[in-house]
């Protein structure tokens, strides 16, 4: 089981429940996977480097989790056919990523799933 970081941005049009939705619907594709949830946080309404879509701002969410390498691949393609999801990036964490990330959810008072 590797560790593993997703940030992922969605569509600013979206409602409420449509982000819950969006963020649980991943959230249990990864656990079918077999992943095993680390953390998550809701970083909110961001403005954008430049436009995506033609949005200048979308809503920013990040899972930490530990998770077989096979299972990235589905994730990641079901992402792709997301059209809620506007961008998404996937990184593999090594121990002193893992080290630092811990360290910012105590510094954030976050809590670990």
């Amino acid at each position: 089981m590797n560790h593993y970081e997703t940030v992922f941005i969605l569509n600013p049009v979206l409602s409420e429940t449509q982000i819950e939705e969006t963020v649980k619907k991943f959230e249990d594709f990864l656990i079918k996977s077999g992943a095993k949830m680390v953390s998550k946080e809701n970083w909110g309404l961001k403005k954008l480097a430049y436009a995506i879509q033609h949005k200048k701002s979308g809503f920013y969410h990040l899972f930490e989790f530990t998770a077989p390498g096979e299972a990235i691949g589905l994730f990641e393609q079901e992402f792709s056919r997301d059209e809620r999801i506007m961008r998404f990036l996937t990184v593999k964490l090594d121990k002193h990523a893992i080290s630092w990330a811990q360290r910012r959810r105590e510094k954030l008072n976050i809590k670990a799933l």
